[in-house]
Parts: C-alpha cells; sequence; structure tokens
C-alpha cells in the first residue's frame, strides 16, 4: 500500500527504509503484527493478525506461497520464533537466506523495562540457525528525536558468544539517516571466524575414515567426503567438529519426523550442522532436511559367488542338453519297440540291447533275411553313426575347454536363484522400498540385515552377495567384512541395482546450504573430487581387494587349451567302474540261478531212481 511520507510515524519510517535499503529483491514480505501498521512496499506484502493458537498455521501457510522474509511486531517474538522454527521442519519450502526483522512493540522508549529482550531472542535455540535477524530497539533520547538502536546476533565465532546481542547501528527519526551506515544484514557467510560446525560421520571407505595415525594424517581423519567439509571450512573460516555415529551408521528418520538415529538423525535433532558418509538423495530424508549439490555419483551392484568348474563326474553329460538327453532316450526306446515289431514280437531277438550298441556305433549281426528288418537296423545304424559323431565331437569339446557354472550377472539371476545379499544396514534398500515393480519389490526381500562378524563369516560359505559401490574414478567402496581372502572366490555383476547422488545433508533452510552447494560445484568444474578419490583410495584402501573385485570377471577367463588330466577322466572311469560293476553282479548272478536250476534237476532225478 502507498502512504504519503508525511504521515508516517517515525518507526514506519524506518522500516520503510530498511525494506528499501536490503529487502527490494524479496518475492513477499511477511507482517506479523496485532497492531496497526502503514509502510510502503515495493513487494508483495502478506499482513498477519497473529492468533496464538493458530500462529504456526498462519505463518505455514505464506510461506508456502513463497513468503519468506519476516517484519514481527508481537509483545513477545519468543513465540513467533518458536512457531518460525515449527514451519521450518513442517513446511515444503527452503530458503536459507530469510530475514527476520523485529520492532519494538512500543515505539516509545520504556524506562521501566525489566528483560533484555535482544538477549533472550538470541539465545534461544531457534535463533541459532537464522544468519540475517535484526532487532529493531527504542533508544533513550533527551531530544524531541526518536532514536532506534538496530541489533542483530553475533552468530559467528566461538560456541559462548554467537548469542551475544551487537549494536550495528543506531537510527535518528529527526535526520533520517543512520549514524555508521553499517551493514544490518552483515552474516554473508563468507567468514565465520572460527565457529564450530558439527558433522555427524563414521567411518566407511573411501568416504570417511577416522582415527589415522596422526603421523599419517595431522587431524586424524580423511576421505572424500572429510576433505570437502575441510575444504567448506578452510573457505568460510570455520571449524570442524566430528559428531561420530559409528554405533548406528546411517541411522533413521523415526515416524513423526521429529528425531531419529545415526548420521540422519543427526542432522535432523540438530546434534550436527552437516551430515556426511554417502548419503544418497532420499525422498524420505528430503522432506525433512537440506541436500547439497551432488558430490559423487555411485552406482550400487553386488560382488557375488563366483562360478566353479563343474564336477567332473558331470562331463560324460555335457555334450548334449538335458533336452537333447530326453530325446536320446524316447529315440531308444521307440527304435527298440519299432525292432521288436520288425521281429514278430519274438523276445528272443533282444531288440533294446541291440538298439543299444547300434546307438554307441556298434555292429549288428542278424542272418535274418527279411528286408523289414534291414531297413530298421540301416535307418539306426544311420542314427547311431550321427549321435556318436556329435557326441564324440562335444565332449572333446567338453575334455578341452573347462566349464563353469552359470554366473550371476544381473538382477534377474539374483532373483532367480533366490540368493540373499546385504550388508550392515539398510541403507543400501532406501531408494528401492518406493519401488512398484516385482522384480525390484523381489530384490528388495532378499536382503539381509546381519552383523560384521557374520558377514565377515559368510564370505567364505558362498551362500551370499554383498552390496558394493562402483565410484567414478574406477575405485569400488567394499565393506571390511569382505577380506582379501574371501574376494578371491567373488565376482562383480554386471548389471547395476541402481545409481545415486551422494550429497551433504544439512538441517531444513540451513544457512550453510548454498556454501556448501557452491564449493561441490566448484570441485566438480576443477576435477578434484576424482583425484581425492584416486588418492584416497591408493593411501588408504586394500589396493589387492579393489584389484581384485576390478578383474573378478577376466581371472577366470581360458586363454589356450590345456591337456587332460585325470580329473576330466574321471567321469568316464566313473560310468566304466559302475558298468563293470553292474556286469559282474549280472554275471555272479547268472551262475548262482543256473546253479540253482542244474541242483534242482539233479535232485529231481536222484528222487527218480
Amino acid at each position: 500500500m502507498l502512504v504519503p511520507a508525511s504521515s508516517l510515524l517515525p518507526l514506519e519510517i524506518l522500516v520503510k527504509t530498511v525494506i528499501e535499503q536490503y529487502l527490494t529483491t524479496s518475492y513477499c514480505i511477511t507482517f506479523v503484527s496485532d497492531v496497526p501498521f502503514n509502510v510502503f512496499l515495493p513487494t508483495g506484502l502478506t499482513y498477519l493478525i497473529p492468533n496464538e493458537q493458530y500462529l504456526v498455521e498462519q505463518i505455514l501457510n505464506v510461506s508456502e506461497i513463497g513468503c519468506s522474509d519476516y517484519i514481527v511486531r508481537m509483545q513477545e517474538p519468543q513465540k513467533f520464533m518458536v512457531a518460525f522454527e515449527r514451519v521450518v521442519h513442517i513446511g515444503d519450502i527452503r530458503r536459507s537466506d530469510r530475514k527476520i526483522i523485529i520492532l519494538p512493540y512500543d515505539e516509545d522508549y520504556n524506562e521501566n523495562r525489566e528483560i533484555d529482550l535482544p538477549s533472550m531472542v538470541f539465545s534461544m535455540k531457534e535463533s541459532h540457525f537464522v544468519a540475517d535477524m535484526l532487532m529493531i530497539e527504542n533508544y533513550k533520547s533527551d531530544t524531541n528525536c526518536k532514536l532506534f538502536d538496530l541489533i542483530t546476533h553475533k552468530f559467528v565465532g566461538s560456541d559462548n558468544e554467537i548469542q551475544l546481542p551487537i549494536h550495528l547501528d543506531r537510527w535518528n527519526s529527526c535526520t533520517e539517516k543512520f549514524e555508521n551506515q553499517a551493514n544490518l544484514f552483515p552474516h554473508d557467510m563468507t567468514d565465520l571466524y572460527g565457529k564450530t560446525v558439527k558433522v555427524a560421520c563414521f567411518t566407511y571407505k573411501p568416504y570417511v575414515l577416522l582415527d589415522i595415525d596422526p603421523a599419517i594424517e595431522p587431524l586424524g581423519r580423511d576421505g572424500v567426503e572429510v576433505r570437502i567439509v575441510d575444504e567448506f571450512c578452510r573457505w568460510i573460516n570455520c571449524t570442524v567438529e566430528v559428531v561420530r555415529e559409528d554405533k548406528d551408521q546411517w541411522g533413521e528418520i523415526y515416524e513423526n519426523q521429529t528425531g531419529g538415529i545415526g548420521v540422519i538423525g543427526s542432522v535432523v535433532e540438530d546434534r550436527a550442522d552437516l551430515g556426511i558418509t554417502a548419503l544418497y538423495s532420499w525422498f524420505e530424508e528430503y522432506r525433512v532436511m537440506d541436500f547439497s549439490a551432488a558430490g559423487v555419483r555411485t552406482a550400487i551392484t553386488c560382488i557375488a559367488p563366483a562360478p566353479r568348474l563343474l564336477s567332473s563326474w558331470e562331463m560324460p553329460l555335457m555334450p548334449f542338453t538335458w533336452f537333447m538327453w530326453l530325446a536320446v532316450v524316447f529315440t531308444y526306446f521307440c527304435a527298440s519297440i519299432g525292432l521288436l515289431i520288425a521281429h514278430g514280437c519274438v523276445t528272443t531277438s533282444y531288440p533294446f540291447l541291440n538298439v543299444l550298441g547300434m546307438m554307441i556305433g556298434q555292429s549288428l549281426y542278424d542272418d535274418s533275411a527279411s528286408w523289414t528288418i534291414r531297413r530298421v537296423t540301416g535307418w539306426l545304424l544311420i542314427a547311431g553313426l550321427i549321435l556318436s559323431s556329435a557326441y564324440g565331437a562335444g565332449l572333446a569339446s567338453t575334455f578341452t575347454v573347462p566349464r563353469y557354472e552359470p554366473s550371476i550377472d544381473t538382477v534377474q539371476d539374483i532373483v532367480d536363484r533366490k540368493m540373499e545379499w546385504g550388508a550392515t544396514h539398510d541403507a543400501w534398500i532406501f531408494s528401492l522400498t518406493l519401488s512398484t515393480e516385482p522384480l525390484v519389490k523381489q530384490l528388495v526381500s532378499q536382503f539381509r540385515i546381519r552383523s560384521f562378524d557374520e558377514l565377515k563369516r559368510k564370505s567364505f560359505t558362498r551362500s551370499m552377495a554383498y552390496s558394493i559401490e562402483k565410484l567414478p574414478a574406477g575405485n569400488f567402496a567394499i565393506g571390511e567384512y569382505v577380506t582379501q581372502e574371501a574376494i578371491l572366490d567373488m565376482m562383480i555383476m554386471l548389471e547395476d541395482f541402481y545409481y545415486e547422488q551422494c550429497v551433504i545433508m544439512l538441517r531444513k533452510s540451513s544457512p550453510y546450504t548454498p556454501k556448501v552447494s557452491e564449493l561441490v560445484g566448484r570441485l566438480h568444474q576443477s576435477g578434484l573430487l576424482l583425484a581425492w578419490e584416486t588418492q584416497v583410495a591408493l593411501k588408504h584402501l586394500n589396493y589387492k581387494v579393489q584389484v581384485e573385485v576390478r578383474l573378478s570377471r577376466s581371472k577366470n577367463d581360458v586363454g589356450t587349451t590345456k591337456p587332460l588330466n585325470l580329473g576330466n577322466v574321471m567321469g568316464v572311469f566313473i560310468i566304466y567302474v559302475v558298468g563293470v560293476i553292474c556286469a559282474c553282479a549280472t554275471f555272479l548272478a547268472e551262475i548262482y540261478v543256473h546253479r540253482r536250476k542244474v541242483k534242482k534237476e539233479l535232485t529231481h532225478l536222484e528222487s527218480l531212481d
């Protein structure tokens, strides 16, 4: 609204001046005042008459339409700060540069004030997360002119000083000028003067490494994301304080979204300002937190048990598939029945043995002059020649080139085999749980959470696959429970489960978010993120494990043929031994039956005599 300047009160003139100098770029300004207030606004205006019972809903409504800056004139501005903090958490709009201007409730100076309102407001927890706050206070004057002090909180520096009020300037209603022409919103996040920034994390290579020997790393920490945080604090002059979450690791958010555990819970509950350690851009977390620009693009896959050589006893069966073997058996019975019919259903012709002999390339002696039998026998000899030749060629190939079990290459493979896969935390499936695809839902159902020791033990049993990350510079993030010995019997899958963007998590509307994102962008431009990943991998990761995973799909490749050994022909000898045993058993059974028959006949003759 437009009001003549001559009709404005001194406080209204001051507010108009501040708006013209600092809030001209605001999309919308919200006045929260229960007393009339006139001012000229060059931008959008929303006027709220605060209702203590519905104050959160009132502020939320204007916040969601884009009103991010507030001018507050309430008898108890502390209630506004509490409601504002609640709106920050439950609203969807995020603004890191929100400005709050708190006006004196009474324009005239009151000598009987018993409370120090600036100290009370700035010492509130809710004020610690807003950089741009300005409080206007009446100042006692001996003249007819009204004086107003402009005060903010220190915000930067040591922890015991950040809530202290700082006098910025004084405005005189007679001259309508500021005494010092100071910047009324001085905290542009370019210099925090050593302010402590708490970072929640835990050891997870190569993102974060803690408890490093100071002789190797003076700060006792390293990692790709640790270097991002350290570089951030070197840039804006802050001090990193590590908040360790070794027990709960990534953690989770409670259903009421007011708290949590682990790294995520530390950020939600403001135990930490930043959260790192391979945090992906998860939807549920984004609803209650801010994300920086993506620092690392990672692909999630598994290392599964490597295929082993097929057992030697199976080699005689390998030249034909199971369907081919069924066809051979079917042909054998059909041919035997046909030959039996050709012989006039005479059982003494031994058709089953004759057909078996012809199918394995044996000749057949038959003095019969029947052309029907000769035609059937001729076709059987031709079929037997083709089958024995094909089988011999396949058997030669099988004996020469090693044959392996089917490998686990895709998501479909791991689902079809019902292979368990897992890690120490379910953060690996956060990005998959909302999917409605049946294949993905089955994959999620096969995920298992196991302790470190149990994962290490199961890595030698070939009963489980292990989730890993493929990083941009060609390295892998692998849990320490996969040892150098266990990785020798594993192979990386060809197909990725999904890919994600690693971000730094902050509280909603955190004043650090723009600076962190700006730094990440600069690191991408310079290529430092790829260089840091390589440096950390060479310095701290198990190089042999990295190489084994990288070459796991080529280490079993067969380059040349090799001579046969006993293991290759063991299956043939097994069949031979089984055949000899059956033949001997049959021979002994025939002798036994024949002797009993002869003895029975002798006994019968003796009885006749």
